[in-house]
C-alpha cells in the first residue's frame, strides 16, 4: 500500500522483487509492480435492493406516459424483450417499440406483488408476480416476470425482460375442454 503524498491517495499494489547478491550487497535485479485487478476492473456500479425496485418503478412511469419511444428509451442497446402478448420475441429497438405501440392502448400500469432481487457487477434482476391494470377498460392481468438491467452509458437499462401469463389460466381452460370434450 502506498500514500501518494501530492494527494493522499492511497493505493494498493501486487509486487515481487528479486534480488541477487552483487559486489557484496543485495541488490535489486528486478521489481515488478501493477494494480490490483479490482482497481482495474473496478467493484461495478453500486446499487441496492429498494434501487433496482426502483427501475421497474421508471419503466411503470415511461408506460404512463403511453409513449412507446419513453418506454424503450428504458432498455438497453441490444435489449430482448418476450412479451406477455406476443410471440415474436423483440430484439430491437424497432421492436420492442413496435410491440409498446399496441401494448399501450390498453393504458397499463403495473404494481409487484412478489419478486426477488439479485444484485452481481454491473449487472441485476428482479424477478417474480406482478399485476397490470389496463386503464382502458378496467381489466387486470397478473403474470411472471424478470427483468435483468445492466449498467450502460451511465445509467441501469433493462437488457432482458420476461412476460408471461399465469399458468393457472391456461391449466383452467385445458380442464374446461376437457370437460366439454367428455360431455
Amino acid at each position: 500500500e502506498f500514500t501518494m503524498g501530492a494527494t493522499g491517495d492511497v493505493v494498493k499494489a501486487r509486487y515481487s522483487y528479486i534480488y541477487v547478491f552483487e559486489d557484496g550487497q543485495w541488490k535489486i535485479s528486478h521489481h515488478h509492480s501493477s494494480v490490483m485487478p479490482e482497481a482495474v476492473l473496478g467493484g461495478g456500479e453500486p446499487i441496492t435492493k429498494d434501487e433496482v425496485r426502483g427501475l421497474f418503478n421508471k419503466w411503470n412511469d415511461a408506460l404512463a406516459t403511453l409513449d412507446s419511444k419513453k418506454v424503450t428509451s428504458r432498455y438497453a442497446k441490444d435489449a430482448v424483450l418476450l412479451p406477455t402478448v406476443s410471440d415474436t420475441p423483440r430484439t430491437d429497438s424497432a421492436l420492442i417499440t413496435d410491440y409498446f405501440d399496441g401494448f399501450l392502448k390498453k393504458k397499463p400500469q403495473g404494481v409487484i406483488l412478489d419478486g426477488e432481487v439479485m444484485i452481481g457487477k454491473n449487472w441485476c434482476q428482479d424477478a417474480g408476480i406482478y399485476e397490470f391494470t389496463m386503464g382502458a377498460d378496467g381489466s387486470k392481468v397478473q403474470a411472471r416476470y424478470s427483468f435483468v438491467y445492466v449498467f450502460e452509458d451511465g445509467e441501469w437499462k433493462i437488457s432482458h425482460h420476461h412476460s408471461s401469463v399465469m399458468p393457472e389460466g391456461f391449466l383452467a381452460l385445458a380442464e374446461k375442454a376437457k370437460a366439454e370434450a367428455s360431455s
